[in-house]
């Protein structure tokens, strides 16, 4: 019941979006047949041109290319690839300039703690988190169609890629490392995420090329929310022994988050006091600032910064009561300025992580698809699909070379930067600014900061996708079959695992398009055994694509 046409947007969805719910919280009316011939043109003009294989239009468009490489032809390509060259000569710099400065620095001062929590939960030390906060943003900027899209590392993807750098380098049994072997493990730690960088964005860029942007129309609206949303189940019960101090070893494969619940239950007596009030603290403020901003989005003229708050806070007080040393209290430790050295990846390590790569290009692409779509529609202007798969291939690709690990469109910060008046692309340069200062000079501000801080930060971030389950209600009583594409879904990523859960969310939904497609065919055929009209079987066939029923 959703999807990203290619190179346009839905008329009328940008009324039935809804800010609260990043991808949408409302759904389309069912459309009629006139109405469908209405908004998307006549199929019968067309037909002759949807009868022709891919394959052949794919040919006929490459035999074109040599033209292209005309002056005028030279000059579309550059346009179509380098959407700056469109949009900056109509930038308003008065009326627009400010807004994206002030959404950009807010963006920025939001991604640096962020950045670090989520390095956290891919396993990799918390500076590579602002290194995918930096080079990420910065292509996308150059690249990408989506003014409103706010990109940099996402809760689901680290999750993801954290789950697949554990399994293929796993922490030696016993855990207790010297200093010379940890920092070992990370670096094969941080060599495998960068891989699977590099391994979605070859095959995001390998998409591109084929055309394959209808390929966000097979994850559906519903399978797309209840990833996220059993995903963010992860995420918290992943948390947990941050929160409380428990030195356990993080669960993989089917069933992980059971398996973590348990570990946790049993090594509770063994919690870190000092840890678990950190932890309590921290939470005590991030709610309920996030709260507000979401209350009072309309009142205030920026969010509040609750992320950058605490984490200032909180390595004040950790350094002045020294509390790792006292209580054993878990730091970041020394961030290191400026950038890694850009080198490739191990690609003697691409056919163990393909399998890896896919799900998580797709998950990358279907949710930035998603929100630049709805932002698209409520800001009315269109985005390119094949475009986007062209900007998160080139940005997961180049940002691999620099140890950066897999990202996307976030919900979080693009919320945050319409809220703070965003306009355009150029609020991600303003971004990139406040995380290079960060690189170059404030690092060191951060060494004191106590790691469960950044488990809390995680976890507040979770907020919105947990607030998904509240549209279920109304999507039961407008298509039962996509409610039960949610719940399937939702299970399947909850007890198995986000792959897994992703796949059979998949199937499922192609199931249920199948059996809907039947249901037409057979109301179809005996409608003309009974010589009945075509107008009243296309009346039925709506009614149950739309309603599910």
């Amino acid at each position: 019941m959703s999807g990203l046409p290619d190179a346009r947007t839905c008329p009328g969805l940008g009324e039935a979006s809804d800010l609260k719910f990043p991808l949408g919280a409302k759904f389309r009316e069912p459309l009629t047949e006139a109405r469908f011939q209405q908004l998307f043109g006549d199929a019968e003009q067309e037909s002759d041109l949807l009868s022709e294989p891919r394959w052949s239009r794919l040919c006929r468009q490459w035999r074109r290319l040599p033209g292209a490489c005309s002056g005028p032809g030279a000059w579309r390509l550059l346009l179509a690839r380098l959407p700056p060259l469109r949009w900056l000569p109509h930038y308003r710099w008065r009326a627009w300039l400010l807004g994206d400065a002030v959404a950009g620095v807010t963006v920025g001062i939001v991604h640096v703690p962020q950045g670090m929590a989520f390095a956290l939960l891919t396993s990799v030390p918390p500076v590579f988190g602002l290194y995918t906060s930096f080079f990420p943003v910065l292509i996308y900027t150059l690249l990408g169609t989506g003014r409103h899209l706010s990109t940099g590392t996402f809760a689901v993807l680290s999750l993801m890629t954290g789950s697949a750098v554990e399994r293929l380098v796993p922490e030696p049994l016993g855990g207790n490392l010297s200093e010379i072997e940890r920092e070992q493990l990370d670096v094969q730690r941080v060599g495998a995420a960068a891989a699977l960088a590099f391994g979605s964005g070859a095959l995001m860029l390998g998409m591109f090329a084929l055309q394959l942007g209808v390929l966000s129309t097979f994850l559906s609206e519903p399978v797309v929310k209840a990833l996220t949303s059993g995903a963010a189940l992860h995420v918290l019960v992943s948390q947990l022994p941050s929160l409380l101090g428990l030195p356990l070893p993080r669960q993989i494969g089917c069933f992980a988050l059971f398996k973590t619940l348990a570990a946790v239950l049993t090594a509770l007596p063994r919690s870190s006091p000092a840890e678990l009030t950190i932890s309590a603290l921290s939470l005590a403020l991030l709610v309920p600032v996030k709260e507000l901003n979401v209350r009072f989005r309309d009142k205030l003229p920026t969010p509040i910064p609750g992320e950058i708050v605490m984490v200032l806070l909180a390595s004040v007080l950790c350094f002045t009561s020294s509390l790792d040393t006292r209580y054993n209290v878990q730091i970041v430790g020394l961030l290191p300025g400026g950038f890694p050295q850009p080198r490739l990846p191990n690609l003697a390590e691409l056919p163990r992580i393909l399998v890896d790569s896919l799900p998580i290009a797709l998950v990358a692409f279907a949710v930035s698809a998603s929100l630049a779509s709805i932002y698209a529609d409520k800001y009315s202007y269109t985005i390119d699909s094949n475009q986007e798969l062209l900007a998160h291939g080139v940005s997961n690709l180049i940002s691999s070379l620099f140890s950066c690990f897999p990202n996307s469109a976030t919900l979080a910060t693009t919320s945050l930067l319409v809220d703070a008046g965003g306009n355009t692309q150029l609020a991600g340069l303003f971004s990139c600014i406040v995380v290079l200062s960060v690189l170059l000079w404030l690092g060191p501000f951060f060494y004191y900061l106590p790691k469960a801080v950044l488990a809390c930060i995680n976890i507040s971030s979770m907020r919105q996708m947990f607030f998904q389950m509240q549209e279920l209600p109304q999507l039961w009583r407008i298509s039962r079959m996509d409610f039960a594409v949610w719940m399937v879904t939702w299970v399947a990523v909850v007890i198995l695992s986000v792959d897994l859960g992703l796949a059979i969310g998949v199937v499922f939904s192609m199931m249920t398009v199948i059996c809907r497609t039947q249901r037409w065919c057979s109301a179809w055929h005996l409608d003309l055994l009974r010589g009945r009209s075509s107008t009243g079987h296309s009346e039925r066939a709506t009614r149950w694509v739309d309603y599910g029923q």
